[in-house]
């Protein structure tokens, strides 16, 4: 099935794990590999061999069989599904730990992402310089955006200002949003937002270890 502008319909679980697969890649271009097998590329990822040449058949990437996939040219085809043929410019909307530490993070670069700006509304922390940027005002948000052209809007505040940030972002014409704030955003069907909520992934971490210790003996002893 097609999507409305023509393109092959990816089911959203497969381009979950497009990025996963990149990543893989990536690591074995460094070690120098030429081909990789979907078994291989599956062990890495953490998922069996079938799913990973049915995601990949999706943009037309089959490999060859008894040789397997590429490295270098399955990189392209991924980067190029991905977007990433070109660098995405990003603002980060909070300067405070969080946000300092995304805007100084070296790896959104050599992924394809750069981080044009950087504001806030605390006096304290406007005009420090976090990652070779200065933090402006929030009330800079739109010429930033603008001027900068800003696809993606990551938010790193408070819950309780986090829905205003987002409000401001869409003003300012951004329609993508990465949001750390753990609360759920109300925007319009157009505004892709992806949440990273730090203390669910813990949460679900501390499920699956209360369930190894519902399975362990009782005389065994606890993990140090």
């Amino acid at each position: 099935m097609a999507s409305e502008d023509g393109r092959r319909a990816i089911p959203d679980a497969a381009v979950a794990r497009l990025p996963v697969y990149h990543r893989c890649l990536l690591d074995l271009e460094t070690e120098g590999r030429v081909t990789v097998s979907s078994e291989q590329l599956a062990e890495m990822a953490g998922v069996n061999a079938a799913k990973v040449r049915k995601d990949l058949s999706h943009f037309g990437s089959y490999g060859t069989r008894g040789v397997g996939y590429d490295v270098t040219q399955l990189i392209i085809d991924l980067r190029r599904e991905l977007g990433l043929t070109h660098n995405w410019r990003c603002v980060i909307v909070g300067a405070g730990n969080l946000g300092s530490a995304l805007a100084s993070f070296a790896g959104f670069r050599e992924r394809g992402f750069e981080v044009v700006g950087v504001v806030d509304v605390d006096p304290q922390r406007i005009g420090r310089q976090i990652g070779g940027l200065v933090v402006g005002h929030e009330d800079e948000l739109a010429s930033i955006v603008a001027e900068r052209d800003v696809a993606i809007g990551v938010i790193a505040v408070p819950p309780a200002a986090a829905q205003e940030a987002t409000d401001r972002l869409v003003e300012c014409g951004v329609r993508s949003i990465l949001n750390f704030a753990p609360t759920v955003l109300d925007a319009s069907d157009e505004v892709q937002i992806r949440n990273v909520d730090l203390a669910i992934e813990l949460q679900i971490l501390a499920f699956h270890e209360g369930r190894r210790s519902d399975d362990r003996p009782a005389d065994a002893p606890s993990p140090a």
